[in-house]
């Protein structure tokens, strides 16, 4: 409950039209208390005590309030006001936390005061102080926002022991099973309940993921992957090429590479280990690469598939072959490949045998380009976009997955097809998602080029248009089979009403398509 100890609307004539006013919403995915749905009503109860009239609406739902990417409302709402394009003098927000729990207190007021200086205030509306810019409001303001920071990082902290123990007691902590293993659901007594084919997700909270071995010629694969790199001393490209003549996919289905054989024989799963925290991503600042100290490991947690000592060869194998180098060393060899080929690509750097891989000198310098431009190579053109493209790629398959656990949240099904990541929403409709990059013009102006598989033909396509720096999503596009009839759709922030009409900033009109209503059996 609300108490209002400032009644201002009683000395103000009934006469006085209402004051233009914004309502801003956001939920979180580590946050779920409140529903975008209570905030607004909140706010709207709060709007009609005081006089102000919404005409607009800017929602982040399933957004994080760490920061403010990823929350494409948000910065939507900045645009208008530093474009001189709002509408409104007042922004209304159900409290502190749901305008963020930045890490620092300072964002949140550098982001309210933006506002300020345009002449919008910012009122909170479910909080027991007046934002009127008092000594005593700006003190329990910068309190609040205090006090919404340090629970997510409380929370962060909780989360991470919470997932160190389910480590240590042998459970298995998200990520693909890899080629050869697949994903046991148990119960709270550890009893089996059935293995989780790829996409789905446990839905009881007391119930635990453990890794079993997978089929018995995956198995086999996996044995003579090891036998062949050990005795017969294969490298990893050999071993690949020998896979796909043998007509063998992968995990993902799809053929071998290098780099897929050297992640088999590096993985500690494969000898029966549960490792995690290689790397972190705590409160969504920066992936961190951890000592192996600082790694969480449980030892003969899954079923081995190969012998403790065949894994050790292997991997004494890879060490000698792959010793530490210095970045100079690294860059030595790299400046060798460069004069033998006259030319530098990833392809060229993982066919070089005797050398590391690409992913190395990204890992390393931070990008390919990066290590291209200290050895003194510039290429042809400007291939920046492979690297985005790439992490496109990476980041389908979660999209992918968000979507399926978005459907069936409502209530719905959805089932992936593996040969080409298709959705068959409710056994009914047929859903393509498609990731588009987005480029700034010369003028600062943005595009995305969404390339349409025609020969798909679905129901529906997802288009998800990225931000300008291709980290998170803009906005969706939810496209009609009747709008596809170019194979390659060209967009810009405003494409006129035969394709915005098709807009949406989340995904939530998509899953209440998916919606199931009962309805009772005619006589």
């Amino acid at each position: 409950m609300v108490i209002e100890w400032n009644t201002t609307n009683d000395d103000q004539p009934e006469d006085r039209p209402p004051k233009r006013a914004a309502e801003y919403v956001r939920m979180s995915t580590e946050h779920q208390k409140y529903s975008t749905d209570n905030q607004a009503a909140e706010i709207r109860a709060y709007a009609e005590r005081r006089g102000f009239e919404i005409v607009r609406t800017y929602a982040d739902e399933g957004k994080s309030g760490l920061s403010i990417g990823g929350r494409s409302a948000l910065q939507r709402l900045f645009a208008d006001i530093d474009g001189g394009t709002a509408d409104f003098e007042a922004i209304l927000v159900y409290d502190v936390s749901r305008w963020g729990r930045f890490q620092d207190p300072d964002e949140a007021a550098h982001y309210e005061l933006r506002c300020k200086r345009a002449g919008i205030a910012v009122h909170y509306c479910a909080e027991q102080f007046e934002n009127d810019g008092t000594i005593g409001s700006s003190i329990i303001k910068t309190v609040k926002r205090a006090m919404a920071g340090e629970y997510s990082r409380e929370l962060s902290v909780k989360v991470f022991k919470g997932q160190c123990r389910l480590i240590g007691l042998g459970y298995r902590q998200g990520g693909a099973p890899g080629f050869g293993l697949r994903r046991m659901l148990a119960d709270e007594h550890g009893q089996h309940k059935g293995v989780l084919r790829r996409g789905e997700h446990k839905s009881i909270a007391t119930d635990r993921v453990v890794l079993v071995q997978g089929p018995e010629e995956e198995v086999a694969t996996v044995r003579e992957i090891y036998r062949r790199f050990v005795d017969e001393r294969h490298t990893e490209r050999q071993i690949a090429d020998w896979l796909n003549a043998q007509g063998i996919a992968s995990d993902l289905g799809r053929p071998w590479t290098r780099g897929a054989v050297h992640q088999i024989l590096i993985n500690d799963k494969y000898a029966g280990h549960n490792v995690w925290g290689r790397t972190s991503f705590k409160l969504k600042t920066r992936h961190v690469r951890n000592d192996p100290s600082q790694w969480i490991r449980h030892d003969q947690a899954f079923p081995a598939i190969v012998s403790q000592a065949l894994f050790d060869q292997a991997r004494q194998i890879i060490d000698e072959r792959s010793r530490r180098l210095t970045d100079d060393e690294l860059l030595a060899l790299l400046a060798g490949i460069l004069k033998q080929n006259g030319y530098l690509s990833g392809l060229i750097i993982d066919e070089f045998e005797d050398g590391p891989s690409s992913s190395t000198y990204q890992s390393r310098f931070g990008s390919l380009l990066r290590a291209y431009s200290l050895v003194g190579f510039v290429p042809e053109h400007d291939y920046r976009y492979i690297e985005i493209n790439r992490a496109l790629r990476r980041m389908h398959p979660a999209i992918v997955s968000d979507v399926i656990d978005g459907v069936r949240a409502a209530g719905g099904t959805a089932i992936q097809n593996l040969q080409d990541d298709t959705l068959l929403v409710n056994e009914e409709i047929t859903a393509s998602i498609v990731i588009a990059r987005c480029k700034l013009t010369r003028g600062g102006s943005r595009r995305w080029k969404v390339r349409l598989d025609e020969s798909l033909r679905p129901d529906l396509t997802i288009c998800v248009r990225m931000d300008e720096d291709n980290r998170a999503a803009h906005d969706f596009y939810i496209l009609p089979r009747m709008t596809l009839a170019e194979g390659v759709r060209r967009l810009a922030d405003h494409n006129g009403l035969s394709l915005d009409a098709f807009r949406y900033d989340t995904l939530a009109g998509f899953f209440a398509l998916a919606e199931r209503a009962p309805f009772r059996r005619a006589a």
